[in-house]
């Protein structure tokens, strides 16, 4: 049998650039005349609230970080993004810095961090926009690449959910390379039946078909947006080749690239409502 694809950290994260961070902005943090020399002993402090679980904050070496400004230095010099636990972690930590800054070096060293926040941002593209005094958003991009690898980490707890959301990926690449109207109707045909598998997984489901799925599934805000998913299933049933032989008098046209845009975007949209489990909030904090 298959084994699910390896997760990797996404593009467009801060765990993404950790490795650059430190010659990128602590580092130039710490050049400013106006930092302390004790300043990672406060930053390193506040970082081990964002470190996985299996690292005890109350450890040692990590127990004596505060006390000791070079040990601190070389501790968060060091630190790799696979010991944070989380993104929503870490931009939580990156928002509190401004503050700890302000304490530390006044408004001249919180304003450096901010503008060094800011590069860092538009340098990777990264899935955040920053509001004052400091606050990392999600842009609509990011919140697409939240929701898309909250979608990885479900599929990537169940073989079957694995295998599926590898044939999507595939069949997502093929349209990438030969973007025929028969290859982006298979991308469809695998982003259906993806979704059909996850709401299957949700709470008192007991039929097979999505259409029929919808009718179980608890997380409909109101019925014309249960009925916008099931035409959304029905199109994909009734058009000639997606998922069945269909109605070829219904087809008004050859798929294009219009329709795997469309549907590719409508569809992941609508799976906040098909997964069991799901934590929007955590999704919307990227």
């Amino acid at each position: 049998m298959p084994e699910p694809d390896r997760c990797l950290t996404p593009r467009g994260t801060w765990l993404a650039i950790w490795p650059r961070m430190w010659h990128e902005l602590w580092h130039v943090l710490a050049t400013q005349p106006c930092a302390p020399p004790d300043l990672f002993c406060d930053l390193a402090r506040d970082l081990t609230a964002a470190l996985a679980p299996s690292l005890d904050p109350d450890s040692t070496p990590l127990a004596e970080l505060a006390n000791d400004p070079q040990a601190s230095r070389a501790w968060f010099a060091a630190l790799p993004a696979e010991d944070i636990v989380s993104e929503s972690a870490l931009v939580t930590f990156l928002q509190d810095a401004y503050a700890t800054l302000g304490e530390l070096g006044g408004e001249t060293l919180a304003s450096a961090y901010f503008r060094l926040l800011g590069g860092l941002i538009d340098t990777y593209n990264l899935r955040y926009e920053l509001r004052r005094p400091c606050t990392l958003a999600l842009s609509l991009p990011g919140l697409f690449g939240s929701l898309m690898q909250t979608l990885r980490d479900q599929t990537g707890q169940d073989l079957h959910l694995a295998t599926l959301m590898r044939e999507f990926d595939h069949a997502f690449r093929d349209v990438h390379d030969d973007a025929t109207d028969i290859r982006i109707k298979t991308c469809m045909q695998k982003q259906i039946n993806l979704l059909e598998a996850l709401a299957r997984h949700c709470t008192g489901v007991t039929e097979h078909t999505l259409g029929n799925v919808c009718n179980q599934v608890a997380h409909w805000p109101h019925r014309k947006v249960k009925e916008a998913m099931q035409n959304l299933y029905a199109f994909t049933s009734d058009y000639p080749g997606i998922r069945h032989s269909g109605t070829p008098g219904n087809a008004r046209r050859t798929i294009n690239m219009r329709d795997m845009i469309a549907m590719s975007i409508l569809l992941v949209g609508f799976t906040p409502y098909l997964v069991e489990g799901l934590d929007a909030k955590r999704v919307w904090r990227g």
